[in-house]
């Protein structure tokens, strides 16, 4: 009697993912769920150091996490502050450890049938995908070329490295508000990505006990690495007004609501905000522009990504762009303050999640068909 055929294992993902902040790892956990939505067999694979309650807020149903660090990003204290020889120092040592990582991850990739890598922005994943015989693509507004190159000195050699490493990337998938990308050679335009609220404007007053009118709530949100040098006492001189937080540092005010909940991300308040404050980030920003909430932003200078950001926020948003290193108490008078009107009347298109997503279910299934078709037929 032949022995059975054995079962095909399920159309695999691994989703590599920058260990700098949690903006990369929401951007690709969108993407991912547009894929579950379309292919519920996907099995999602992360490789990345971010949370699992930050995944879960974007991922429905099952996933795994490999707990891997992929790359450097930049060492920082805080969300506006950037150690440049701590950062150097972690990168030479990422690069003489690159080959080992490279070698452990596909045959990690090979092992557990991945069809496809998706990174967002590691250099080491399009270096995995080819050593694992699977194609590798990208997600990303910028590349880390392209950050590091503008420390000049020391950073330039890097960035050619990286540069070389995206040589074997067979696809980026850019949003708008992006550098040139000149690194890679296949660019696909898309659109902004990110998450969709999830409860409608009632829910989230009544879960919050939000009672002021919508142009008078603000999100304040300086990503995972927070920052602590927020003046929150100052909030008492706007009491018409209502602040919410994600940072569980903040003192206890009455006009100052703190969400303690890791399922409610900022998205999901958008629906009832008039404005949001934070600091210059891709995912942030994109989620606030999808759900047309006005953005209030401190520049984040050394960080060349940063005012391609805030371009692009003058361009589409009503926005205030207050002065580099203003955290003083008279902060949240700017905050509060009449905002300005966008410079163009140009909508950016907005469903970039679901683009990167068909593409992916599309080429699961074309590499599915290609392998399963017998020798010697037309592919």
């Amino acid at each position: 009697m032949p022995a059975p055929t054995p079962a095909p294992h399920p159309p695999t993902l691994y989703l590599a993912v920058t260990t700098h902040g949690y903006g990369h790892a929401t951007r690709l956990a969108s993407i991912a769920a547009c894929v579950r939505a379309a292919r519920p067999d996907v099995r999602l694979i992360f490789a990345t150091t971010a949370p699992r309650w930050l995944l879960e807020a974007y991922v429905p149903g099952d996933f795994e996490i490999r707990p891997v660090a992929l790359d450097v990003g930049v060492v920082q204290p805080d969300s506006l502050t950037n150690d440049l020889p701590a950062t150097l120092a972690a990168l030479e040592r990422y690069r003489s450890d690159a080959p080992r990582v490279v070698a452990e991850e596909a045959a990690f990739a090979r092992a557990a049938g991945v069809d496809l890598v998706v990174g967002d922005i590691p250099p080491l994943a399009p270096r995995i995908a080819r050593a694992a015989g699977v194609p590798g693509w990208m997600v990303s507004n910028f590349a880390w070329d392209f950050i590091y190159r503008a420390w000049g000195g020391p950073f330039a050699e890097v960035a050619d490295w990286i540069a070389a490493c995206h040589a074997a990337c067979d696809r980026l998938f850019r949003p708008p508000l992006c550098e040139p990308t000149a690194s890679f050679p296949h660019v696909t335009p898309v659109g902004l990505t990110g998450g969709t609220p999830r409860w409608p404007a009632a829910a989230v007053r009544a879960r919050w006990g939000l009672t002021a009118p919508r142009a008078r709530i603000a999100l304040v949100t300086f990503g995972g690495l927070g920052l602590a040098s927020l003046p929150y006492g100052r909030l008492a001189a706007h009491p018409e007004w209502q602040f919410v937080t994600w940072d569980r540092a903040a003192p206890d005010l009455p006009n100052l609501v703190r969400v303690d909940d890791p399922c409610w991300r900022p998205v999901d308040l958008m629906p009832v905000a008039g404005r949001m404050f934070g600091k210059p980030g891709f995912s942030t920003f994109s989620e606030a522009l999808r759900e047309g909430v006005p953005i209030v932003s401190l520049p984040r200078p050394g960080f060349v990504e940063a005012e391609i950001l805030l371009d692009g926020v003058r361009d589409h948003a009503r926005h205030r762009i207050l002065p580099a290193g203003d955290l003083t108490a008279e902060v949240w008078d700017r905050v509060v303050a009449p905002l300005d009107p966008p410079r163009t009347a140009v909508r950016l298109p907005m469903n970039g999640s679901a683009e990167v997503a068909r593409a992916i279910a599309d080429q699961i299934a074309v590499g599915r068909d290609a392998r399963a078709a017998p020798p010697g037929s037309p592919r």
